[in-house]
């Protein structure tokens, strides 16, 4: 399939996954350059900060404690798996299913920009930090809340069941 046309599922793809990795290693890029390591910046006080984080696990610190070689190769072939089948099931809906495609397309974009990470430092860069009171969300980042979205719009589907067949 060419790059251009009225229904042009690659660009769409490109564009939005490439936005999202864009995004996430431009803002890890400055939180690098401008924050130390577990330094913050308070943004709303007793809610949102700032916090230069690096998590060496998976979502809210999964395998954190493993060695650096377990999870390179468990988070490599876990992201590998993920970003093949978004890929598979993107190209199948993606002109049927446009909204759905652009869920795909975030968490398709989500997982390259955190998986660069892995492969620069062996760790993710997180730095939104959430909190009220004494309950504390994970820190985040970029990419993470593009899955999250991409995952919300996914799960809408499958529950009202808008999700094509295959």
């Amino acid at each position: 399939m060419n790059l251009i046309g009225r229904n042009n599922i690659w660009l769409r793809l490109i564009l939005v996954s490439g936005c999202v990795v864009f995004a996430d290693q431009i803002t890890k890029y400055s939180i690098k350059l401008n924050l130390a390591l577990y330094d913050n910046i308070v943004v709303i006080e007793k809610f949102f900060n700032i916090t230069h984080i690096l998590n060496p696990g998976g979502a809210f610190g999964f395998f954190a404690t493993q060695s650096l070689e377990v999870r390179k190769i468990v988070f490599l072939f876990m992201s590998s798996i993920v970003a093949l089948f978004v890929l598979w099931f993107y190209k199948r809906c993606a002109k049927s299913v446009v909204f759905l495609s652009y869920g795909l397309a975030l968490i398709f974009g989500g997982a390259i920009g955190n998986l660069i990470d892995r492969f620069r430092y062996g760790k993710v860069v997180d730095f939104l930090d959430f909190y009220i009171g004494s309950a504390h969300w994970p820190a985040f980042n970029v990419a993470d809340s593009a899955i999250s979205i991409g995952m919300g719009i996914l799960i809408y589907h499958i529950l009202f069941n808008k999700v094509p067949d295959f």
